[in-house]
């Protein structure tokens, strides 16, 4: 083809192709490529919530769900994008995260609101959330990466290192969601949460405020990383970039914007707090289940996350991972062929063993070259997995030991430790644990918030911790009668 007339042509294509894909957004007013249509994004959301709802749980609380769907259809009506059939939901989870999908559904951890200090700090992160469907930031992301499987929603416990592009089979198998924003959609979403917070009468201040909190929970070590802060890439300074926000939108806008403090810590007494040891907890290097009733131990230093549908840990180094979850079968053959069809496994080695009383397979296997992958796949960074099928209380368990080709041998031996320590839970106090509960208490007295909470049954360990769950300093005043947030069974 001559050389001009292919060019010609190519941009013919071009100018098509852009003249069907181009369409406004509705925040910026600017035309953009959008390759998903509105039909598309709310498919995409109730595709998506199952996934969701089956991973992560609901936490039932009809008051607090009452007030999340108070304020979310109030902004929604308020937003660039009024009609989609927005839907709020609270999630079963001690992770400090929120996050949203195409099509109007929106998700906030009961972890998250358990760290909210008003109703205007909730509002500003709630209006984050909508900002991000309603500039389109998803389908401008593409579909393909929002529907990606990395890692658990919000989480990162497997490092890239060990979930890589070429295990997407093994990813669609264990994995979940994977919501991650530019920081200019971030920055969009910061100014949008303003806005709508605003337009529902609330202080966009108190938004920037926890940004504060956010920090303090990541710079806390031994505490679960607040999940907000990965799925939300941090681009510079958001605590005074949101405070000037709110600054502007204040002098464009008088009027008396609400804080309303003592009325969202009335809501959430008695919100449950951290994990829900029925759904399991790790302690002491164990992780034990009291519903399931097994245990096994979690190696020295490994970072670990849990959740209804499955419990996933790693080496801080990343080169090495560990998933359980229940496997698909009524017997340990039927749950061992299914485990390779679905996942495309190469089964290298396999056995039948016998893990303390409860029949076992063990296979070695790696993940077979997927259909239109051109390049040939490195042995070295090929990911090897460790399965161990375990039969136990009329259930198979799947427990993966997953790393790099290179790197299997030298964690082979760890993830033998853990598989072959799964046993019986018969500990009373472990099967009776009962959870920690956020509970709003009244000082007892005028002092430092250390001094009061103190008072308040806290022990000097968890100061900080209580500190951070009330948005508070050691040394800050507490006056007699504030309403303060304490933790306990």
């Amino acid at each position: 083809m001559h050389t001009r007339t292919y060019h010609r042509q190519l941009l013919v294509v071009i100018t098509l192709l852009f003249a069907f894909a181009c369409a406004r957004n509705p925040v910026t007013g600017k035309r953009e490529i959008n390759l998903m249509s509105t039909e598309q994004e709310i498919a995409i959301g109730k595709e998506s919530h199952p996934s969701v709802v089956a991973t992560m749980g609901l936490y039932e609380d009809k008051n607090l769900q009452a007030f999340m769907n108070e304020k979310g259809k109030a902004m929604a009506k308020v937003s660039h994008r009024p009609d989609l059939p927005y839907q709020f939901y609270i999630v079963d989870s001690p992770i400090v995260n929120a996050f949203a999908v195409p099509g109007g559904y929106v998700y906030f951890t009961r972890g998250i609101l358990a760290h909210f200090n008003n109703e205007a700090e909730f509002a500003g992160v709630l209006g984050h959330e909508i900002g991000h469907i309603t500039a389109k930031h998803a389908a401008r992301s593409q579909k393909s990466q929002l529907l990606s499987t990395i890692a658990l929603i919000g989480g990162a416990v497997l490092a890239p290192q060990v979930v890589g592009p070429n295990i997407e089979a093994l990813q669609q198998g264990l994995g979940l969601l994977s919501l991650k924003y530019s920081r200019d959609h971030e920055s969009e979403s910061d100014k949008l949460g303003v806005e709508y917070s605003s337009k529902i009468g609330y202080d966009a201040h108190q938004m920037a405020d926890f940004f504060g909190t956010l920090k303090r929970l990541s710079d806390k070590s031994g505490q679960a990383i607040p999940q907000f802060m990965s799925t939300h890439p941090d681009p510079g300074n958001r605590f005074t970039r949101v405070h000037e926000l709110a600054k502007e939108y204040q002098a464009k806008n008088p009027a008396s914007y609400q804080v309303d403090r003592d009325r969202y810590l009335r809501l959430i007494d008695g919100i449950m707090y951290g994990e829900d040891p029925k759904q399991g907890f790790v302690e002491q290097g164990y992780f034990y289940h009291p519903e399931l009733r097994f245990q096994f131990p979690v190696p020295n230093s490994w970072q670990s996350q849990n959740s209804p549908s499955q419990f996933q840990m790693a080496a801080k180094d990343g080169k090495s991972a560990m998933i359980l979850m229940l496997a698909k079968g009524n017997s340990l053959d039927e749950a061992a062929q299914n485990l390779v069809k679905e996942l495309s496994l190469n089964v290298l080695e396999n056995a039948k063993t016998t893990i303390n009383g409860n029949p076992a397979y063990v296979l070695i296997s790696r993940q077979q070259q997927q259909q239109g992958q051109q390049a040939q796949q490195d042995p070295k960074t090929a990911l090897q997995i460790g399965t161990w099928l375990i039969q136990y209380n009329n259930a198979v368990y799947a427990l993966h030991g997953l790393s790099a080709a290179a790197d299997f041998n030298s964690s082979f031996s760890t993830f033998k430790q853990v598989a072959e320590n799964f046993r019986s839970l018969t500990d009373p106090d472990k099967l009776n644990r009962k959870s920690e509960r956020v509970f709003v208490k009244s000082s007892p007295r005028d002092g430092s918030f250390r001094e009061v909470v103190t008072a308040l049954g806290m022990p000097a360990s968890r100061v900080e911790e209580a500190g951070i769950l009330n948005g508070l300093k050691a040394d800050d005043r507490v006056t007699k009668g504030a309403l303060i947030k304490v933790i306990s069974r």
